[in-house]
């Protein structure tokens, strides 16, 4: 039975000796460490962290292409492979993308990147002039992460790893171990996409602290912070952690479940339960 207290408004009312219903609780997530300790804290551990520029900005965006989806073993070796077949990225720019191909085959995805790398090049000469990109230093970080942007196949990562590591501006690079992390440590919810992390993060790090905070989440993410099994017993910033004791508690779990069956492999065999049908599998994402 409802009435009404306002036009457009109504409220449950409940029958004599009868309990109001109860409204449902939403559980947040405990405050994490706040990012300047965590940064700091794994400097300590896993640095210190060289601030020195790899590439010039149009070598590091090649590069970075070459990079998607392959080890940094495979990229660097397409990297030298294609340098030393063109000698220049004008060059390559002006290839034919067979070739470019053929030069890149070491690394992986040669059929997808030589064409992407060859129209990147073509559009930056057509935008710019030529395949300089220094003015980006002297633009504003948002127009310059736009400016990139506009090329295909460059998204914020790749924008965030150009403009960091090769003109030392503070663009994030957020990769799946840094976004990992930040997810874990609540510096970013659960339902942020790797997209949006790029400007969340951006605002929470000090602008000298991006190139750091890049290399320690990486680091951590890589070392400790696991995708599958956290070694949360050796994380230096475990007690600022949200998600530490239930990584801990789902490991305990995991371990009883061991022992249990580990404990019923010394017992008499049983007889096999009759497998129940099965679905059949989803066809594979193209």
């Amino acid at each position: 039975m409802t009435t009404t207290d306002k036009p457009g408004r109504q409220r449950t009312s409940t029958k004599a000796g009868q309990a109001p219903p109860r409204r449902r609780s939403r559980k947040k997530a405990a405050p994490s460490i706040p990012v300047h300790d965590a940064i700091k804290l794994m400097t300590a551990e896993y640095g210190p962290f060289p601030e020195e520029p790899r590439l010039d900005p149009i070598h590091e965006l090649t590069f970075t292409i070459l990079s998607q989806h392959t080890s940094d073993t495979n990229s660097e070796r397409a990297f030298r492979s294609l340098m030393q077949r063109f000698g220049s990225l004008d060059a390559v720019a002006e290839g034919d993308v067979a070739e470019i191909e053929e030069a890149i085959s070491v690394g992986g995805l040669a059929k997808v990147k030589a064409p992407r790398i060859k129209e990147v090049l073509g559009k930056i000469i057509e935008l710019n002039g030529s395949l300089d990109l220094s003015f980006l230093r002297e633009m504003p970080l948002a127009e310059a992460k736009a400016w990139l942007r506009q090329l295909p196949g460059i998204g914020p990562k790749s924008a965030g790893i150009i403009l960091s590591f090769s003109l030392g501006m503070p663009a994030m690079a957020i990769d799946t171990h840094i976004y990992r992390v930040s997810q874990r440590l609540a510096l970013i919810g659960p339902k942020v996409t790797a997209d949006k992390a790029h400007d969340l993060l951006e605002e929470a790090v000090e602008p000298e602290q991006v190139y750091p905070f890049h290399q320690a989440f990486i680091n951590h993410g890589r070392l400790v912070c696991k995708a599958l099994r956290p070694r949360c017993q050796e994380c230096v910033v475990g007690h600022g952690c949200p998600s530490k004791d239930g990584f801990i508690k789902a490991a305990e779990k995991e371990a009883r479940a061991a022992e249990r069956a580990k404990a019923r492999k010394g017992k008499a065999p049983t007889r096999p339960r009759k497998a129940a049908a099965q679905a059949p599998h989803a066809y594979p994402e193209v």
